[in-house]
């Protein structure tokens, strides 16, 4: 009987280190209008250090500006990236700025399109994780049309969306 309740220990303890993940991808699509999208348009790297994630990555065919950049709660690109759900949000928070105290987990403000070539993807976040009961492997990384007023806008939207607008593109956040 010892030596089974040793080798459940140690089956337990591997099996936590196994769900510890260090490292994700998301493949960037670009959104199409009520279908599921095809074409890669850049890809990001989320790599866990400490309590920080880090997303290095880059999207091209984006139109110039900023964009909000979010996780949103569900793993699914489909219909124009609209089958993703809200913001990750599992603390029903209101919507704020990546340095906010209240906000979405899923709150990772915006990114900013050149006038041309590639939009280079450079974020670091304390509150997103890999690892864990609020993990964000499995769920969808959107990209917005329009800048992200960080809750602190007039508008009825700014406190649940940053009224960051449509969806120009996203991509599954897994494991590699």
């Amino acid at each position: 009987m010892f030596i089974i309740l040793i080798f459940a220990s140690l089956f337990s303890q591997n099996v936590f280190c196994a769900t510890e993940v260090n490292q994700a991808r998301a493949y960037i699509f670009k959104a199409v209008a009520g279908g599921i999208p095809t074409e890669i348009i850049g890809t990001i790297d989320f790599e866990q250090s400490g309590s920080f994630l880090k997303l290095n990555g880059s999207v091209s065919s984006l139109p110039t500006g900023k964009h909000g950049f979010h996780i949103h709660e569900k793993g699914d690109i489909g219909n124009g990236c609209l089958s993703a759900g809200p913001h990750y949000n599992p603390h029903k928070l209101s919507h704020g700025a990546p340095d906010d105290s209240n906000r979405h987990i899923g709150d990772l403000g915006n990114i900013e399109s050149p006038a041309s070539g590639s939009t280079a993807i450079s974020v670091s976040d304390s509150l997103a994780s890999l690892s864990g009961q609020y993990s964000i492997i499995g769920r969808t990384v959107v990209i917005h049309e329009k800048s992200d007023d960080l809750g602190r806008g007039t508008s009825d939207l700014s406190k649940s969306t940053g009224n960051a607008g449509s969806r120009l593109a996203c991509g599954i956040i897994g494991t590699i």
